[in-house]
């Protein structure tokens, strides 16, 4: 085995653990470190110092990401205003527990690395096609996870949240007030729509109006069904008519344009299958049925 390829090898393998680094900095599902951190320190007697507690915290969030928030931020002074509140608007969406400067450290880091690393595994004629290659896909990447993150996420409240209306409709009928309701939905799951109704309620505990917490929580998700739903509370408060009534017509709506979805990608199975049975599974079948006849007519051929 050659040593190039013996350092291609291990050119990738460090590539696949600083994704892997990358993505596990980029996981909204855990709490932040250093407030677990803190959390635990202060509930035992003995008070820890801040040296402490930051010698006890991992790799992770003692080097990466205060490098990639010093990167990041220093590159964020020369970016325009309405990139950087767009894309801390995408990382809200997608739940992501980083800002917008830790994004574009890891954006540039992951920009310089790849184009370092096509430039150093490619030959001489193709370093140049190779570096722009590597400097492309390092550029592009973070930001089609995260348009992938928040896009799956929103998928996510909209199939959640039929079923988190007919539990607030319950609840509602039952006697609870609407906050109750969303607090109920909260305690019951963990998701995404649950956690952005337990953020309502806390902001409503903490002083802002109910109509606009709700407000401010469809501006976070952008989902056209939750911003009818909000809509149509809104209106029903004004008004006077029953939150109990609005919220069992909106669980039925919401119901339907689900089947609906449902049945619209059902539709478009077909169209998606057709590409890889022409290109992929069609060409194995003639492979199969033809070439045993191939061979033949051309061992005839040969011999005659």
């Amino acid at each position: 085995m050659s040593t190039t390829l013996l350092l291609s090898i291990g050119a990738f393998v460090l590539l696949l653990v600083i994704i892997l680094f990358a993505v596990s900095l980029l996981r909204s599902d855990q709490d932040d470190a250093l407030t677990s951190r803190i959390n635990e320190y202060a509930a035992r007697e003995e008070v820890a110092t801040i040296e402490e507690i930051e010698l006890s915290l991992g790799l992770k969030d003692r080097i990466l990401v205060p490098f990639f928030r010093r990167v990041g931020t220093g590159i964020s002074r020369f970016a325009p205003q309405e990139m950087l509140e767009r894309t801390s608007k995408q990382l809200e969406q997608a739940a992501w527990s980083i800002g917008p400067a830790e994004f574009m450290g890891i954006s540039i880091f992951s920009t310089v690395f790849l184009g370092g690393f096509g430039w150093w595994v490619s030959g001489d004629e193709r370093k140049l096609l190779f570096t722009l290659g590597g400097l492309l896909v390092g550029a592009i990447l973070p930001r089609m996870m995260l348009g992938s993150a928040v896009s799956r996420r929103k998928e996510s409240i909209m199939k959640k949240l039929p079923d988190a209306l007919d539990l607030m409709t319950i609840c509602v009928e039952a006697g609870l007030t609407f906050d109750g309701a969303m607090t109920k939905v909260d305690e019951k799951w963990e998701d995404p729509l649950s956690n952005e109704f337990g953020r309502v309620v806390n902001e409503i505990q903490l002083g802002k109006t109910r109509r606009q917490a709700l407000k401010d929580m469809t501006e976070r998700m952008e989902v056209a069904d939750v911003q009818t739903f909000v809509a149509s509370i809104l209106q029903a408060d004004q008004l006077g008519v029953s939150v109990g009534k609005i919220l069992r017509i909106q669980s039925d709506q919401m119901r339907m344009r689900r089947r609906q979805r449902a049945e619209e990608k059902a539709q478009q199975a077909p169209v998606k299958m057709l590409f890889p049975m022409v290109f992929l599974i069609f060409p194995a079948l003639f492979v199969v049925l033809l070439g045993p006849a191939a061979i033949r007519v051309w061992r005839l051929m040969v011999a005659s």
